[in-house]
């Protein structure tokens, strides 16, 4: 008996919810870790590797996919007995186009199509296409949101006829070719095929008389302007939807989405990581070794930052809330200071006087990081003079 077949998602190791990305994702770094390439004479990995390209070719196939969902396995099993109706699966088969059907907008029977049992939809409309638009804010914009008035190229209705496509004043009529059914049909003996009518696409109506202004598509292209309200606390990527604000649909249709993808500008001076913010302040050499007070700008204005003695390069401080506001009512975000020692590049008689002086009382215990290299670096100098020795003997 053979062994049961495993489940298509979990050899790819996926949910059932998984996007094409994930599932692409998925079977791309399971087939290249068994493919048999890279594992000769393997022959459980070239099991394995059978295994995840049966699967992703099933649930990377719509139609194949909806099938698996609604009968697993035995949508695919052949020679099921005679109940296994039409190409050899185990199920009947008009009951899973009806599925097919359902799922991608359709209706109806496959089998009263071909056979004459139904009627043609006689809808020309068109839904407009969804439209992608991308826009560079600034960080500042990105920050504490902002409006904004974009103008793009669009196909838009026409304002003659209305979207109709029509002559204003002139009506549609009746197909003369196909007699208003929408359909051409064809007699063979027992069987009666029904073709769409490629005079009127299906909707057994004609234009007499086209609209001169966008030529009987009932769409023209135009330049359209509106106003985007950018919401506080966006980033690179995010993406605001627009209903209806796509392009126009068709002979009357609907119109589709605009989708407005978000580039946020680097600043000069702020970094930023979901709702925490990164900024590098330079600290004067005295008050970095003495200790003392400076002013760090944050997004929400200046505040007090105490740098204690003996504070070093790259040390990194975080001021408490002072990042973006937090989303869904969590808490602020945080700031990080990262500071960088500053050495005045010049310097008056006084001055060096004073670094004189402060260097004739300084020891090896002021400056224990230089100490720690230079042990180290004793410490290789007599390694490599005893291997020269050795090697002398």
């Amino acid at each position: 008996m053979a062994p049961a077949k495993r489940d298509y998602y979990e050899v790819l190791g996926i949910p059932r919810e998984a996007s094409a990305d994930d599932l692409k994702k998925a079977y791309r770094k399971l087939a290249l870790q068994y493919h048999p390439d890279k594992n000769p004479g393997n022959v459980e990995a070239e099991e394995k590797f059978k295994e995840i390209s049966e699967a992703y070719e099933v649930l990377s196939d719509p139609q194949k996919k909806a099938m698996y969902d609604q009968y697993g396995h035995q949508a695919f099993r052949p020679g099921a007995g005679a109940g296994a109706g039409f190409g050899g699966f185990g199920i009947d088969l008009e009951e899973a186009l009806r599925t097919f059907m359902g799922a991608f907008g359709g209706g109806g029977s496959i089998f009263d199509n071909f056979f004459g049992g139904g009627e043609p939809s006689r809808d020309s409309s068109m839904r407009g296409a969804d439209l992608r638009f991308d826009l560079e804010i600034e960080f500042e914009e990105a920050i504490f949101g902002s409006q904004r008035d974009v103008t793009l190229p669009i196909m838009d209705e026409c304002e003659a006829c209305k979207g109709t496509g029509a002559e204003p004043g002139s009506k549609k009529e009746k197909c003369r070719r196909c007699g208003g059914r929408g359909m051409m049909i064809s007699s063979n003996g027992f069987f009666q095929v029904r073709q769409t009518c490629p005079s009127c696409g299906g909707t057994g109506e004609t234009i007499a008389n086209p609209c001169r202004t966008c030529r009987g598509e009932g769409r023209v292209r135009s330049k359209r302007t509106l106003n985007l309200k950018i919401p506080a606390g966006v980033e690179t990527g995010s993406r605001l939807r627009l209903a209806g604000k796509g392009e126009g649909g068709s002979r009357g249709g609907p119109a589709g989405d605009l989708y407005v993808v978000l580039h946020v500008k680097p600043h000069p001076l702020f970094q930023r990581k979901d709702e925490d913010i990164f900024i590098e302040m330079p600290v004067p050499f005295h008050v970095a070794a003495l200790g003392g007070e400076i002013n760090v700008p944050t997004i929400h204005g200046y505040t007090a930052l105490k740098i204690p003695p003996g504070t070093e390069s790259g040390t990194v401080f975080r001021l408490r809330g002072k990042g973006l506001a937090g989303v869904h009512g969590f808490r602020n975000g945080d700031q990080h200071v990262r500071v960088s020692v500053e050495v005045p590049p010049r310097l008056n008689g006084d001055q060096r006087d004073a670094l004189r002086r402060f260097a004739e009382v300084c020891t090896d215990a002021h400056h224990p990081q230089q100490r720690k290299v230079l042990d180290a670096a004793e410490e290789f100098y007599t390694h490599k003079k005893a291997m020269e020795e050795g090697r002398e003997k």
